[in-house]
């Protein structure tokens, strides 16, 4: 059930990608930790995780159910999800956010968990990435579907842990200017759009590469 090492080093290439470009949780996550300190970033990235592992779970059973019944339409919502992957990244490259203040309301650090997982499990934006992106690494040959979704999504939240943290413990320092600067949202957008597209890409190619 473990991928071939080549396949995991992808992943992780990828996942690491995508990992170190702010999106929404890494933002809450630096204005958590701007407000109420270290402590409370890192209990807010640990939420926010929580809330990956079950988009996970879902991603797993979802996609695995649909490889059972079907290995064409499995194959149709991984193109769809690199369609979806590029969609992404034509989006965040057209798409200007200015800097901005956003007001957090400090909470206790029990409540910080628990805020983190649920602003993660109800963005439907994070399930459509799962869908779209754990499926492009899957290799239907290579034994149960759910349990390589599985694997790859432990690899993702362990790696996604890491960067988080990191975020976390340099936002008390520099979290103040990246909420204000106008340089940190344009290199965002840029890296931002330049790599899901470089994803959704890859995975097209790749597909197009086993159909012969």
């Amino acid at each position: 059930m473990i991928p071939d090492a080549a396949t995991l080093g992808l992943f992780v290439a990828a996942a690491v990608a995508l990992l170190v470009v702010p999106g929404p949780a890494v933002l809450y996550i630096v204005t958590r930790s701007i407000e109420q300190g270290r402590s409370a970033g890192l209990v807010s990235v640990l939420g926010v995780h929580l809330g990956s592992l079950v988009h996970i779970t879902a991603a797993a059973v979802g996609l695995s159910s649909l490889l059972v019944s079907s290995a064409a339409a499995f194959n149709v919502v991984k193109y769809l999800g690199a369609a979806y992957l590029i969609f992404l990244g034509i989006r965040a490259l057209i798409t200007r956010v200015e800097p901005g203040e956003p007001e957090v309301r400090a909470a206790p650090l029990g409540k910080l968990l628990r805020q983190g997982a649920v602003v993660n499990i109800l963005n439907p934006k994070t399930a459509l990435f799962f869908l779209a992106f754990f499926p492009q690494f899957v290799d239907p040959d290579a034994g149960s579907a759910a349990l390589q979704i599985v694997f790859f999504g432990l690899v993702f939240v362990c790696l996604g842990l890491v960067t988080d943290s990191l975020y976390a413990l340099l936002a008390g320092t520099a979290g103040n200017w990246l909420r204000s600067s106008r340089a940190f949202f344009a290199v965002r957008r840029w890296v931002s759009g330049t790599v899901f597209i470089g994803l959704g890409v890859a995975a097209a190619l790749s597909g197009s590469r086993q159909r012969h």
